[in-house]
């Protein structure tokens, strides 16, 4: 062969023809393979046609296509077909070559991947990769992790590929140390469930306790989106309510009210329950989807549970700006949760994660990027060691001057019988941080009660414990002092 690929891609699926095809844009040969081979022959000759490309058939054509060290891109369903390719991949393969998994692994299976590609010599990289269809062509936000080694050799081509923040910065940089890339992309997703669920909780709000109109809540998101809620979750929610079909009927009012999900969510939850961690808000935005789900049995209820609900008798205009401050406070408590969630992570896997240079890469280029995440920026340059983002004065007087607002559009839904999981869940986590005191006093004196669990004492030092004989029979004896 007379010229060798810059770097290959494997998985020919709609993100993987885009992914290919801007990193040809940007000036990089591409070597592709597919496991239909078909599709590698559809594509040399439709969208890739005249491009510089190279279109293989088996595996080991598509690894000597390669110039050394080898970079692969594996763009493949996440699970058993990624370690299946990595098992065809590694004989074929020389030390220091490169694979990158590019697809929604969980992050321990990219610790294990990694630690096993290394061992037999090669390199290994979990990238997430956000942005949908679009992103991939286009410039989708990029968060690698894995050998560390394996960085400067993808550095420039991932950097060329990303999209880039207002400033011209590559939305794109080296998260750490095996897992870390597919974690921060795994927060990524659980944030954006929970700015899903808060934007959907507004339109119900609007809708059923307002009686907004479609065009109405439109003009209000489309106002919204030009001053601090400016985002890409606002701005399609905006186009959805402005979009009609040929027979001039809204396409949103016909969609069923019964919601998926790809299990991203499902893992940042379970992940904080393992760090113990609250994240509140996003637990909330998984379960109000598998709530949805239910849509039979939520029908059924329907017709059964009647609701004492009051009618709303307030100021129309006020609720709409209430709804904006309870918004724009609840995401500041998503993003607080998913930054504290990192932390214990971090420490755990022991990553060094730049939490100013995450806000940086999700800035542009990805579902939740917004202008918000430069004052989260900011936030980690002021201190690079913030402990919670409420704790940063620009966020902290951000929720408290919000407060009031955000308040009464809670108060408006719970009278009128509209569900508000998400910021019902950020106002009580709120209520819950700033509480120099919690009745979890009388929590433990219940665990030492019924399982001599013991418990500390305010007027002792932190870490003695204590037991009491409640019943006057129980005994001296307790169960050994742990945290789960």
């Amino acid at each position: 062969m007379s010229e060798f690929a810059d770097v290959g891609l494997i998985g020919l699926a709609v993100m993987g023809e885009n992914l290919a095809l801007n990193m040809e844009s940007r000036g990089f040969r591409v070597a592709v393979f597919n496991r239909t081979t078909a599709r590698v022959d559809d594509f040399i000759q439709g969208r890739a046609k005249g491009k510089r490309f190279i279109g293989t058939h088996d595996l080991k054509e598509f690894v000597g296509s390669l110039q050394k060290p080898r970079k692969i891109v594996m763009l493949v369903k996440a699970g058993a077909a990624v370690d299946q390719l990595i098992d065809q991949l590694l004989p074929l393969l020389e030390r220091g070559d490169i694979l990158i998994d590019g697809g929604n692994s969980l992050f321990t299976d990219t610790i294990r991947r990694t630690k096993r590609v290394e061992e037999s010599g090669m390199l290994f990289v979990g990238s997430g990769v956000s942005g949908g269809e679009e992103g991939a062509l286009h410039g989708p936000s990029l968060m690698p992790g894995g050998s560390a080694a394996a960085w400067p050799h993808i550095k420039p081509i991932f950097q060329a590929i990303a999209a880039r923040t207002p400033d011209g910065e590559p939305c794109c940089d080296w998260m750490g140390e095996n897992g870390a890339g597919h974690f921060v992309k795994m927060v990524h997703n659980g944030i954006e469930y929970g700015d899903i669920q808060l934007i959907c909780e507004t339109y119900d709000v609007m809708k059923r306790v307002l009686g907004m109109s479609n065009a109405e809540m439109r003009d209000v998101f489309a106002e919204w989106n030009s001053a601090e809620l400016d985002s890409y979750l606002i701005e399609i929610t905006r186009d959805i309510l402005g979009f009609v079909d040929k027979n001039g009927e809204a396409t949103v009012d016909k969609i069923l009210d019964a919601a998926g999900q790809k299990g991203t969510g499902k893992w940042t939850v379970i992940e904080s329950l393992d760090e113990g961690t609250p994240l509140t808000l996003i637990g909330e935005a998984v379960f109000a989807r598998a709530l949805s789900a239910a849509k039979e049995e939520r029908v059924n209820a329907s017709k059964q549970l009647k609701p004492v609900v009051s009618e709303f008798k307030g100021e129309r205009k006020q609720l709409i700006d209430d709804l904006r401050q309870a918004l724009y406070a609840s995401k500041i408590i998503s993003y607080a949760q998913g930054y504290q969630l990192m932390r214990a992570a971090a420490k755990t896997y022991q990553w060094n994660l730049n939490y100013g240079g995450i806000a940086l890469v999700w800035r542009a280029g990805c579902i939740i990027r917004s202008a918000f995440l430069g004052d989260i920026k900011k936030a980690f340059q002021r201190d690079p060691q913030l402990v919670n983002l409420l704790l940063d004065p620009f966020f902290r007087d951000a929720v408290s001057t919000r407060q009031a607002g955000w308040r009464r559009a809670i108060v408006a839904a719970v009278q009128s019988g509209i569900p508000v999981p998400c910021m019902s869940a950020a106002l009580s986590y709120f209520d819950g941080y700033r509480a120099e005191r919690l009745p979890a006093n009388l929590l433990q004196a219940q665990r030492d009660f019924f399982g001599a669990h013991t418990y500390e004492r305010i007027d002792q030092p932190r870490g003695q414990f204590f037991h009491t004989d409640w019943t006057g029979h129980g005994g001296a004896t307790t169960s050994r002092s742990y945290s789960a």
